[in-house]
């Protein structure tokens, strides 16, 4: 098993975690495509969508913590970061 898509498909799982506990249905596209994605992934351990989605969720989570700067972890962003990062 790989373990930089392994690192990505956990931080992927975090960012899905944070949009459930923000709590809003105006990230509920995302956060269902970021699941699919994991389940294709453990399916066929493809990492291609989640490093698709896990970018896109970086950029919205990254928003949403420049605005309300408690509703989303630090360690989420930085995690997805790297997980990005070592994956490209």
């Amino acid at each position: 098993m790989n373990q930089v898509n392994e690192n990505l498909r956990k931080s992927c799982e975090d960012a899905v975690n944070a949009f459930q506990k923000l709590n809003n249905e105006a990230y509920s596209d995302i956060q269902s495509k970021l699941q699919w994605c994991i389940g294709s992934y453990d399916f066929d351990q493809n990492p291609y969508g989640l490093q698709e989605y896990g970018t896109k969720s970086l950029d919205l989570l990254k928003k949403v913590k420049a605005k309300e700067p408690r509703k989303v972890n630090k360690k989420v962003i930085d995690g997805l970061e790297k997980a990005l990062k070592n994956f490209s």
